[in-house]
């Protein structure tokens, strides 16, 4: 049986992916740079050390870049974009039906935990998680399996009982290599990078009919 479920966060749950990224490309186009989406996407569901995008900044400015300032300025204006932003569709739809089929479920985050809690409690979500697995618990996060492997182990289940839900590469690279099927929602950001091998891509989680899903998989009786 299907057991568990585990929800990536950033650009899932919540898309803080779009806005952080429009507010760097806006900061470098002051500095006469483009940033490419591609170029973006390197670091999105893992952590800098694939692309730093300060210090990619501060490397091609022509002129001196302030990072504590530029810091400042992108955490402005990023909050003003985040002033009325809105969780996913389907979001709250998914956790409770989840729960009503008796699964559990856990947020599994390349972020830290201060920030992935503090969007869930703001959002009346944190409850509604039996596990929040971030970066601050583990070595490596995505798209190494080591955040699925250990939120797994928190909820008790094995790959083939659980089912991940990602928006990025990243993520999904990491389900892959966890051994757990993944369903795929792309953000603005992410819709167009290339994925690998997923078991199904949705448009919005409004579109995922759990009771269907595991009548197909052979995962329940028919009702």
């Amino acid at each position: 049986m299907l057991k568990a479920a585990i929800f990536d966060f950033d650009g899932l749950l919540l898309d803080t992916e779009t806005p952080w990224y429009r507010v760097f490309k806006e900061v470098y186009a002051s500095y006469a740079l483009d940033l490419p989406l591609a170029l973006w996407a390197r670091h999105v569901g893992t952590s800098f050390e694939t692309f730093n995008p300060y210090e990619y900044l501060k490397e091609h400015a022509k002129d001196p870049v302030d990072l504590e300032q530029i810091k400042s300025l992108l955490q402005m204006r990023y909050e003003l974009r985040m002033e009325n932003a809105q969780l996913r569709p389907g979001v709250l739809k998914i956790l409770h039906k989840t729960r009503e089929c008796g699964m559990k479920i856990a947020v599994a985050s390349s972020s830290t935990h201060d920030w992935v809690s503090g969007y869930l409690k703001s959002f009346g979500m944190y409850s509604l998680f039996d596990e929040v697995v971030t970066a601050d618990d583990v070595k490596k996060v995505k798209p190494d399996p080591e955040l699925y492997k250990l939120a797994m182990h928190k909820l008790g289940v094995n790959a083939f009982e659980t089912i991940a839900f990602e928006d990025s590469p990243n993520g999904l690279k990491a389900a892959n290599a966890a051994g757990i099927r993944c369903i795929i929602v792309p953000n603005e950001v992410t819709k167009d990078l290339d994925f690998p091998p997923y078991e199904r891509r949705l448009n919005s989680l409004l579109e995922f009919d759990i009771d269907q899903f595991l009548f197909e998989n052979g995962l329940s009786d028919p009702a």
